[in-house]
């Protein structure tokens, strides 16, 4: 039960020192915009300028976790 307790606060941990502004409900809703817009392909000015050049440069590599941190680190940072 501790391993279970210190891999959760692990987590939380890295998450809230990687993005501060995880817990803030505005920046959830600019979250839930960026997605709902990029299935609509329209996409943020915020979210394309948080876009790194390398991202671009190696195309062949847009997994999931990749698109999600771009839109978190727009929102949450």
């Amino acid at each position: 039960m501790k391993f279970f307790l210190f891999l959760f606060f692990g987590i939380f941990l890295g998450l809230y020192l990687s993005w501060p502004g995880l817990l803030i409900p505005e920046n959830w809703k600019c979250f839930n915009q960026i997605i709902a817009k990029s299935a609509q392909d329209k996409i943020s000015l915020k979210a394309a300028l948080e876009i790194s050049p390398n991202y671009f440069l190696k195309a062949k590599n847009k997994k999931k976790t990749s698109k999600i941190r771009i839109v978190a680190d727009a929102c949450f940072r």
